[in-house]
């Protein structure tokens, strides 16, 4: 990532995690209150690209029964707008929760508000068809991506769904005594398949970012093999930047041939009314959430444990030739669930950013403060890090 030319052409962009919450005016809770704290910090960037953790639609019936909270009535979308987003992803295990009708009414009505979408449709070729945004003259191409559809979701030639990276998972006994070990990779056909769309879009755009919605929910730390292994690969093929979310809590940051991976940006505009059903596992259940991570009390609409309300923006700014510059955010969210930009000097920022540190402990990565942001580079390319 190279220093700014002050002659070039530049374009900034900020990127959220899960933007979706379920609770609105019917509850007391306007919808524009959500973003009233990090909306002045949104409108100073070129570019905002979001993800959408929910249906919009008065269509469908419940797919999988354990998730009412997937579809919302659409005048819930307006977060949305409220924020700005000019690319929203829709690769979400979400997605389907209320079938097909749903999904396309979700499509369209981001695309009726003005706003790019990517990551599922009417079929496959609609999912992968990336979405097309130019600032300043400099062209981005998006595409997204979801590893936890539930069955049946996935976007098929002629079936409508979002777009998959499905995973295969074996395990590694280590003895009674150990916790087995669990290991991943991406299915051959959606890797190459995703490959390909980097490798095309490469060739009409100046600047490629893959998203996707994938992770190990919840714990924190935790990174899956085949996360590490689609992110080095999408980069092998031309991306310059990997962004990623679904897990609710901050992952690591890592640089992987100069370029930045955001495993996780954790939260942003979000709100569910109930913990899942494994929160209530008993403590020696193996893999039980309980042994993990407990949830904040002071945050019921939030129930993904304690480190959920800790949050970033993820900001980099982009010439025609490339990554200028990559940094993040640090973001609370506060007990009215709105996120919250963090300063300099503030002791909740120094909370974010040796969180940070710790989560990406064994990734490639350099982080300096640099006035309210966290500059992220490669420890080679830092004066400390030869």
């Amino acid at each position: 990532m190279s220093n700014i030319s002050p002659s070039s052409t530049t374009v900034s962009l900020l990127a959220t995690g899960d933007c979706g919450p379920v609770h609105g005016p019917r509850d007391g809770m306007p919808l524009e209150r959500y973003s009233e704290l990090v909306r002045p910090t949104l409108a100073s960037a070129d570019l905002r690209v979001g993800h959408c953790e929910r249906q919009y639609s008065t269509r469908g019936e419940s797919v999988y029964g354990d998730a009412p909270h997937g579809r919302q009535p659409p005048e819930m979308a307006d977060i949305f707008s409220d924020c700005g987003f000019d690319v929203v992803t829709i690769a979400s295990n979400h997605m389907y929760d209320y079938g097909p009708d749903a999904l396309l009414d979700t499509r369209m009505l981001f695309e009726r508000k003005g706003m790019q979408v990517t990551g599922a449709g009417r079929n496959i070729e609609e999912a992968r068809k990336p979405a097309f945004v130019e600032k300043h003259g400099i062209k981005f191409g998006f595409v997204a991506y979801c590893s936890v559809i539930p069955p049946g979701g996935e976007a098929g030639p002629t079936k409508v769904g979002v777009s998959p990276l499905r995973v295969k998972t074996w395990y590694e006994p280590r003895g009674p005594h150990a916790p087995v070990r669990v290991m991943t990779a991406p299915e051959e056909r959606d890797l190459r398949m995703i490959v390909d769309d980097i490798a095309a879009l490469r060739k009409q755009v100046d600047i490629v970012i893959p998203i996707f919605h994938w992770g190990v929910i919840w714990a924190p730390r935790i990174i899956a093999d085949y996360q590490v292994e689609v992110a080095h690969a999408v980069i092998d093929a031309g991306a310059d930047l990997v962004l990623g979310h679904h897990a609710h809590v901050p992952k690591a940051i890592e640089v992987y041939k100069g370029k930045a991976i955001f495993y996780c940006l954790s939260n942003f505009c979000m709100t569910k009314g109930f913990p899942k059903g494994p929160w209530l596992e008993a403590p020696w259940k193996h893999g039980a959430l309980r042994n993990h991570t407990d949830q904040d009390p002071a945050y019921p609409l939030l129930p993904y444990g304690k480190d959920a309300k800790r949050s970033l923006l993820a900001k980099a700014i982009f010439s025609r030739d490339g990554v200028q510059r990559v940094s993040y955010l640090p973001m609370v969210i506060d007990t009215r669930y709105r996120p919250e930009v963090l300063r300099r000097g503030d002791p909740r920022f120094d909370d974010i950013t040796n969180y940070m540190e710790w989560v990406s402990e064994g990734f490639d990565h350099e982080f300096r403060v640099d006035g309210d942001e966290v500059v992220v580079t490669a420890a080679s390319e830092s004066p400390s890090g030869s």
